[in-house]
């Protein structure tokens, strides 16, 4: 298996998160644009404002590594409006990929006509410019019924609005990795979780996201049904199954 075509290489720490200067963050960028080249990951997950940055390595390189950008991260609480500008521009940029959070507080209080619309909206914006879309869900925040029934509510409008063509480019992804949870437990994809999403989500793309930092969890993430898998620990996967194939 070629784990690394399933791998969404991710780095979305602003600077003050990171504790880094504008240029120290920026040098975490190239760093991870050069690991993407050298192994040849599916894509870059990274902030918008890095993407001419990357269109310029990756194309110096002649790779084929797409680039990816989250949009309303990590809250989700943005306006329809302030999402999709952020998503135009996004797409002005050149992003391959859009990685939305889904308004998760809306969906738990019952507002669901807002997160409808901009789900809905959020895809027609994307597949009219050619761009796959994927919608952060935040599980850690959601219980096992929430998470069945917001997979279910975009796989429904997907099939209804864009058709069963269009399942391949809309994806039902975990986490953002920035949700505080309490007690230290998980904030990002488990297995467990993550057949349920897979399951509801048919025949939509799925992904996971935080968690992931190993090869044999990426195994079983795959084994399950999984299409990508988001992680800041892309070379510790790519380096072990290398290690492990040369060991046949």
């Amino acid at each position: 298996m070629k784990i690394n075509q399933f791998l969404d290489a991710t780095y979305l720490k602003t600077a003050s998160q990171a504790n880094l200067t504008e240029e120290e963050n920026e040098q975490k960028v190239i760093e991870l644009l050069e690991e993407a080249i050298l192994y040849d990951y599916k894509l870059v997950m990274i902030r918008a404002k890095h993407i001419p940055l990357a269109k310029k390595m990756l194309a110096t390189a002649g790779s084929n590594v797409l680039i990816g950008t989250v949009i309303g991260f990590h809250e989700g609480t943005y306006s329809t409006q302030e999402k999709l500008q952020e998503a135009q521009k996004a797409i002005d940029l050149g992003a391959d990929e859009l990685d939305f959070v889904v308004n998760y507080l809306a969906f738990k209080k019952g507002n669901l006509s807002l997160v409808k619309e901009e789900i809905l909206k959020g895809i027609e914006i994307c597949l009219s410019n050619n761009k796959k879309v994927k919608w952060i869900i935040e599980i850690a925040a959601l219980t096992k019924e929430e998470i069945i029934s917001i997979t279910r509510i975009i796989k429904q409008l997907v099939l209804e609005n864009f058709g069963k063509e269009n399942a391949k480019n809309v994806f039902v992804k975990s986490s953002t990795g920035f949700f505080k949870t309490e007690n230290n437990l998980p904030n990002g994809a488990t297995l467990p979780i993550m057949k349920l999403i897979v399951e509801n989500a048919k025949p939509l793309k799925t992904k996971a996201a935080g968690g992931v930092r190993d090869y044999g969890t990426a195994l079983k993430m795959v084994a399950l049904g999984v299409d990508r898998i988001g992680t800041s620990s892309s070379k510790e996967i790519v380096t072990k199954e290398k290690n492990s194939n040369q060991g046949y």
